[in-house]
């Protein structure tokens, strides 16, 4: 019997997982990629003429990858794309950070455990750093860290229905009372660990998503066993997205580079195919089912008058916010001691975070890269492109490249960051998503991260559309994870590929789906809050409470 076809747009982490899953069950799959390299967002590059005397050209990445504990849908993913000496596939080149480093200008450092302890020192220790450090120089009020855990506590208490209708329309900032409450509060816990975990303003971060997130990473460093930041032991295409292509490509699917989707053709709700520009011609592909695997930005300029009116989310893509999170790498002659683990700068202009990549990569000899002069590796993301900075007093977004490298490099250097010096600094890279300006033209990104800003949820369409044959599989699409992240992305193809096998009566078993964690703790408290809930008004004065049905990402 003739296994229906399927053309993925998109070759990222969400077009992958979807070719993935639908390879597996016996369909016939296409995957369609703009870029020459695999992997979307998540991909490393090689830094163009750096390799010399043989040896390959060092690496580059977007940004650098993070896998929090709370993830299921991608490692369960990883564990299934075997690797040779892996027993659980590229899932076992995932290596624990223990350690959390915030720094501020002129301060002493503050370090807290990423993980549960695994001994009674660890927990001594632990404690004493989270606890003395938040409290020592940072001069966080113990008041105000009582007011931040209760607000933590009260997402946990509350229902599902209270917190789509009540907090998804609040903004971070709001919901966690910062405007009352100190300084430190507002720069640490506030606005701090939101602009820089997921590169959203705390005025703007609907409550709901961001402060869910945070419980989440909570709640893995309090679980035994568990840890808040998993890093890759190598660059990101060497270890995870190349052993994931040669897969996909064993299992039959045709992944084909540097095919961009450039239109989509919809006539009575559904789609009749797509045209593609690949190999400098211009043709037309056709599919019995469609995933769109692409994020926003490109799916809007895709959905013409046929899409939107076979569904009207498509058309409400214009109303979701983008704003850039992009990496640069600095390049070190000798790798100085830092933190096994991300290092977060609390009060830095451009929201910098940072991770010395070399301890994390033992099979990986920086020697034998580039010139053979660079031993170590500081990834860095930018989480704020628009507030003037220190040295140039320009927004990163108006910078030439030269003076983005120097901003950044002062930045960290004022901040405690050693081996950035004149003698060490070899060279740095800067994601190549980024065009700087050349005036009168703007700098450009070609690939801005989602932000799920207060009320958007409404507007994000699910996998499964009203259009008989295309589905959904980007981090913009409703999922539990709801996060511009890996994460998201893996669930939303997942969504994607059961709505497939609904679609044509597949016998074969649905991809799983997970919900985030709730502890049974807090159940008594939530089913109380529904009762609750369902007598009166949420706080702002909207509707009676809706049903939960119209609330799921399903």
């Amino acid at each position: 019997m003739r296994q229906p076809s399927v053309l993925v747009m998109g070759g990222g982490v969400a077009g992958m997982s979807a070719a993935h899953e639908l390879a597996e069950r016996g369909f016939r799959v296409t995957v369609l990629e703009r870029r020459a390299i695999p992997g979307g967002k998540a991909r490393s590059v090689p830094v163009p003429h750096t390799g010399t005397a043989g040896r390959r050209d060092l690496p580059g990445e977007h940004g650098f990858r993070f896998f929090p504990g709370f993830y299921r849908h991608l490692p369960d993913t990883m564990r299934r794309i075997p690797l040779p000496g892996r027993p659980n596939g590229v899932f076992d080149n995932l290596v624990p950070a223990t350690r959390l480093e915030m720094a501020r200008a002129g301060m002493r450092k503050v370090v807290i455990p990423a993980r549960f302890p695994t001994s009674l020192e660890e927990l001594r220790m632990g404690l004493a750093a989270a606890i003395g450090n938040l409290l020592g120089d940072p001069g966080i009020p113990a008041l105000d860290l009582a007011h931040f855990t209760e607000r933590l506590l009260t997402m946990l208490r509350s229902c599902e229905a209270r917190r789509y209708v009540e907090y998804e329309n609040l903004d971070w900032w709001t919901f966690s009372g910062a405007e009352q409450r100190s300084a430190k509060y507002q720069l640490y816990l506030a606005d701090g660990l939101s602009r820089t975990l997921v590169a959203a303003q705390a005025r703007r971060l609907s409550a709901r998503a961001g402060g869910y997130i945070l419980v989440q990473l909570l709640l893995d460093l309090m679980r035994p066993g568990g840890r808040t930041d998993r890093l890759l032991n190598g660059p990101t295409n060497d270890v995870w997205i190349d052993p994931w292509l040669r897969h996909l490509l064993a299992l039959g699917v045709d992944y084909r580079l540097g095919a961009e989707v450039t239109g989509i053709g919809c006539r009575r709700g559904r789609v009749t195919g797509v045209t593609v520009r690949e190999a400098g011609a211009t043709t037309t592909r056709t599919a019995d089912h469609y995933v769109a695997a692409v994020p926003k930005e490109v799916m809007q300029a895709l959905v013409g008058p046929a899409l939107r009116r076979a569904d009207p989310l498509l058309g409400e893509l214009g109303r979701l916010q983008t704003r850039w999170m992009n990496g640069i790498m600095f390049y070190l002659r000798d790798d100085p001691p830092a933190v096994p683990g991300h290092s977060i700068f609390i009060d830095s202009p451009w929201a910098l975070t940072s991770i010395s990549q070399q301890q994390f990569w033992p099979d990986h000899d920086l020697r034998g890269m580039g010139d053979g002069a660079v031993s170590g590796v500081l990834s860095v993301d930018v989480s704020e492109w628009e507030a003037a900075g220190e040295l140039t007093g320009k927004d990163a977004r108006s910078c030439t490249r030269g003076e983005f490298v120097a901003e950044v490099r002062h930045q960290l250097q004022v901040r405690g960051v050693e081996g950035l010096d004149d003698g060490n600094l070899v060279t740095a890279f800067v994601d190549t998503d980024i065009t700087f300006p050349n005036p009168p033209h703007a700098g450009v990104n070609a690939e801005p991260l989602l932000v799920n800003t207060s009320g958007s949820w409404e507007h994000r369409p699910r996998a499964v559309t009203p259009v008989d044959n295309l589905f959904l599989a980007s981090d913009y699409v409703r999922t539990h994870t709801d996060l511009a992240t890996m994460e998201a992305a893996n669930e939303a193809a997942r969504r994607a590929v059961n709505g497939i096998l609904d679609a044509t009566g597949s016998r074969e078993p649905r991809c799983a789906v997970w919900t985030l964690s709730e502890p049974l703790l807090f159940a008594p408290a939530r089913l109380a809050d529904r009762v609750l809930f369902s007598l009166g008004r949420p706080a702002n004065g909207g509707a009676p409470a809706p049903t939960l049905a119209s609330l799921s990402p399903d």
